[in-house]
């Protein structure tokens, strides 16, 4: 890492122009969720394709919290890749 240096102006606004994220809470965070929202990927799938017509929730609300909970595990997996990534680089 740059060792940090002193600016010559202050800014007026309350973010610096060279703000980081926290990359080990970042990680913490993609390592314990991915397989959190897989696990609940897989349950509301089963739970869907085992549901009938007269159950509750339905068949339809289920199979969305699935395909929500897919994305989310999308976005989880790729977010533990780029903070991976950048660990290498920065680090």
């Amino acid at each position: 890492m740059r060792p940090a240096k002193t600016p010559k102006t202050w800014r007026s606004g309350t973010e610096p122009t060279t703000a980081r994220s926290d990359l080990k809470l970042r990680f913490l965070l993609s390592v314990v969720f991915t397989p959190f929202f897989a696990l609940l990927t897989a349950a509301f799938a089963v739970w869907a394709a085992a549901s009938t017509d007269r159950s509750v929730p339905t068949q339809g609300t289920l199979t969305v919290f699935a395909v929500a909970c897919g994305l989310l595990t999308l976005l989880a997996a790729v977010d533990l890749w780029v903070v991976v990534r950048r660990r290498r680089t920065e680090l």
